[in-house]
C-alpha cells in the first residue's frame, strides 16, 4: 500500500470552504484522511510546515504538439511539465499532425498518457482536419474517449457548423470550447493592432477579430439554447460581451490566461516572437478588464493555453509561430499578479484553477475531499523566485516569464497518489 502523510500544511480546498492547518493522509490513490492531527506508521511522511496544500490544477486549455509535432513537445514532457507546475489534470487541443480528428489518434493520445505524470484528457476536432468544411462524427469521437470539442489553433469558420456540433455537444456530454476570431480581421496580423504594432510597422489583429468571434458564440448559445465555453479572453470588448451574457441567462463560460491578466503589447517593443501569441497581448486597458472579469465572475477559469514551439522557429519575430508556454509558472503569475495584489483571495485563484474547470469539464478533480481522487499540489505562497528556462521541464523554452521574479513556488505535486514532482 502506498501511503503518504503530509504533515503541518495550510490545506486550502475551495470545494468544502476549508482553509486551516492539518494533515493530510494519502492511500491507495484517494484522500483518505484530512484535516485535524493524523499518525500513520507506514506512511511516507512530508512535512510540509510554512506551506499551502491545494488540489491539484486543472489546466483546461494545452497543446502537448502530439502527435506530430513531438520536437515542440510530446504527451511525456509536456505532463513533466504539468506536474512542475502543480498541474495534475489538463484538457489538450487537437491541432496537432494528423489532427484530433479520429478516433484513433483519440486513443493514441489517451494510451500514451497513462504512463505521464498528468491526466490528460482530450479535445477533439469539430472539424475534420480543422478546415470548417464538414463535422466530424461526434458521437464515435465521444466512444473513443475525448471530454470536449473545439477546433482550437483557430476558429470554426462556417457558423452553420459550429451552430450544429454545439446543438449535438450536450447529448454527448461534450464540452464546446471556442478559439474566438475572425479570421478575415486578423489576416496577416502579427500582433495586436494599435499604438505599438505602428511604431514597429507590424500588421496587427484587431481586437474586433476576437470580439466578432466571441459575439457571435454568444449568439449561437443563446439561440439555442445550448452552452459554449469561450477560450484565451483577451479584450475588454470580449469581457463585456461575456459579462452582458451571462446576465441575460445565456449559457456561456469562458476562460483567460497568465498572460492576458500580467503582460500588454508594451512587451512586442523588444521584438521577441515569445511574447507572440493568438490572440496577441492587449492594451493596458484590455489587461484591466481582464482582471475585473476574473475579480467579478465573468470569466470562469484560467487556463494556460500551453503552446510549446522550437527555438530555431522563435529566432525571426515576425516569421515565428504564435505560442507561449506557460504551465509551470501559471500558479506563480495567479498569486503574483492577482492575490499578492489583493485583487483575489488564494482561494479564488485555487477555484479558478482547479475547481471550477474540473466541474466545466465534467471531472472528478478540483477537491482535497475524502475518498476523492489523490491529486494535489504543495506550494510555497510566499517563496520568491526568478524563472530560468534553461531550468524548465517541457522541451521548449518560449515562457513568457522568462527571467521575471514570481511569487509562490511548488515544491511538490500528487498525482493518482504519487508523488510525481519534487523540488
Amino acid at each position: 500500500m502506498n501511503r503518504i502523510l503530509i504533515k503541518n500544511a495550510v490545506i486550502l480546498d475551495p470545494e468544502s470552504g476549508r482553509n486551516e492547518p492539518g494533515d493530510i493522509l494519502i492511500a491507495d490513490g484517494v484522500f483518505s484522511a484530512v484535516g485535524g492531527q493524523i499518525c500513520c506508521e507506514d506512511a511516507q511522511v512530508i512535512d510540509a510546515a510554512g506551506l499551502t496544500a491545494a488540489p491539484g490544477l486543472v489546466d483546461m486549455h494545452v497543446h502537448l504538439r502530439d502527435p506530430g509535432f513531438t520536437e515542440k513537445e510530446d504527451i511525456l514532457t509536456g505532463c513533466r511539465a504539468a506536474a512542475a507546475g502543480g498541474v495534475t489534470s489538463l484538457l489538450c487541443m487537437p491541432n496537432t499532425n494528423p489532427p484530433v480528428d479520429t478516433p484513433e489518434t483519440v486513443r493514441y493520445i489517451r494510451e500514451k498518457a497513462e504512463k505521464a505524470d498528468a491526466r490528460v484528457y482530450v479535445a477533439a476536432a469539430i472539424t475534420k482536419g480543422l478546415k470548417s468544411e464538414e463535422i466530424n462524427d461526434l458521437r464515435a469521437l465521444r466512444e473513443a474517449g475525448a471530454i470536449a470539442l473545439s477546433d482550437d489553433g483557430r476558429p470554426v469558420v462556417d457558423s452553420r457548423l459550429m451552430g450544429q456540433a454545439m446543438r449535438l455537444a450536450p447529448s454527448l456530454h461534450l464540452k464546446v470550447a471556442s478559439h474566438c476570431e475572425d479570421l478575415f480581421l486578423s489576416a496577416g496580423g502579427k500582433m495586436n493592432e494599435g499604438a505599438v504594432s505602428e511604431k514597429l510597422g507590424v500588421p496587427g489583429v484587431p481586437a474586433a477579430a476576437e470580439d466578432c468571434g466571441t459575439a457571435r458564440e454568444i449568439a449561437l448559445a443563446a439561440a439555442y439554447g445550448v452552452p459554449v465555453h469561450i477560450c484565451h479572453v483577451s479584450t475588454a470588448a470580449s469581457v463585456a460581451l461575456i459579462r452582458d451574457a451571462k446576465r441575460r441567462g445565456v449559457p456561456v463560460t469562458a476562460e483567460t490566461a497568465p498572460h492576458y491578466f500580467a503582460l500588454t503589447e508594451e512587451e512586442l517593443l523588444r521584438r521577441d516572437a515569445d511574447y507572440r501569441m493568438s490572440p496577441p497581448l492587449r492594451t493596458e486597458k484590455d489587461r484591466l478588464a481582464v482582471i475585473e472579469g476574473l475579480r467579478d465572475g465573468t470569466i470562469d477559469t484560467i487556463a494556460t493555453d500551453h503552446a510549446p514551439h522550437t527555438p530555431q522557429e522563435k529566432e525571426d519575430f515576425l516569421a515565428a509561430p504564435n505560442g507561449s508556454i506557460g504551465m509551470e509558472t501559471s500558479l506563480a503569475a495567479g498569486i503574483t499578479y492577482l492575490v499578492h495584489i489583493g485583487i483575489i483571495t488564494m482561494a479564488e485563484l485555487i477555484s479558478l484553477m482547479s475547481t471550477a474547470p474540473a466541474k466545466l469539464l465534467g471531472l472528478n478533480a478540483g477537491t482535497l475531499q475524502e475518498m476523492a481522487p489523490a491529486d494535489l499540489v504543495l506550494f510555497d505562497p510566499e517563496e520568491r523566485w526568478t524563472v530560468d528556462v534553461s531550468r524548465l521541464h517541457g522541451k521548449s523554452r518560449n515562457a513568457v516569464f522568462k527571467g521575471r521574479e514570481l511569487i509562490g513556488r511548488v515544491k511538490m505535486t500528487v498525482c493518482r497518489g504519487k508523488i510525481v514532482y519534487r523540488e
